[in-house]
């Protein structure tokens, strides 16, 4: 089995995948996408040049290697759902089960601005993520969305959900993982995973929304259509 992650940044993505990374069946890939679409948009981000240096650029090799199986038992893809810029090649899709994890747009910015000033509507993947999911079901493909609120308030309860909905069985061993980060982890992990490298868990509940600044106000705003509509599919539990 082939599972295709998609979220936007700041969103559970890396604990997740180290979730499934902790699972003796199961492979993960961090973000294959990412040289391939900085490559295409020149977009200024965070550790451009190592990435560039260290990932494929070519983004029809990346299809390709997303659509091939492991050699042996599963594996999960973590994808941010802008990095599926127009024009590349989707057929891969066809290949795999689609997640689409999602996260309220206003705890999202609050995360993001933290690491990166000025995010856009672009930058948080909202949009290309409901695109992408409404793709996958217009092709009879596997898509289960999940809220990072309700994997943190019931960590286990939605893990097992998230498995059932696979066809896999749930595996206690993805509860937690080692301090420290993942072999997988790409070469940005330096600068985006450093409270998950030092957790060995899913962390509990949120709290409130956290206060934005009036300046990413209108960007959640306009992200909030796209996630209400992937949380009317999630899987409850």
């Amino acid at each position: 089995m082939i599972i295709a992650c998609w979220s936007g940044p700041r969103n559970l993505s890396t604990a997740c995948m180290y979730a499934f990374g902790a699972r003796s069946d199961f492979t993960v890939c961090d973000e294959p996408f990412y040289a391939a679409y900085l490559a295409v948009t020149g977009l200024q981000h965070p550790m451009r040049d190592a990435i560039l240096a260290t990932g494929e650029t070519d983004a029809d090799l990346v299809a390709r290697a997303c659509a091939t199986p492991p050699p042996k038992g599963h594996c999960y893809q973590k994808h941010m759902s802008q990095h599926m810029v127009e024009g590349f090649d989707r057929s891969w899709f066809a290949a795999a089960s689609h997640v689409f994890l999602i996260r309220h747009p206003v705890r999202v910015l609050a995360s993001y601005a933290a690491k990166r000033e000025a995010p856009t509507l672009d930058d948080i993947g909202f949009l290309q993520q409901a695109e992408i999911f409404n793709q996958v079901r217009d092709a009879g493909l596997p898509a289960f969305v999940i809220d990072s609120f309700d994997i943190r308030a019931a960590t286990e309860p939605a893990l097992e959900a998230l498995c059932a909905a696979l066809g896999i069985a749930f595996e206690p061993s993805m509860l937690s993982w080692p301090p420290g980060g993942h072999d997988s982890d790409g070469v940005w992990a330096a600068h985006w995973y450093d409270a998950v490298h030092r957790s060995t868990g899913f962390a509990g509940p949120e709290g409130a929304l956290p206060d934005l600044p009036g300046s990413l106000q209108p960007v959640a705003q306009a992200a909030m259509p796209a996630y209400d509509m992937l949380r009317r599919h999630r899987l409850r539990f």
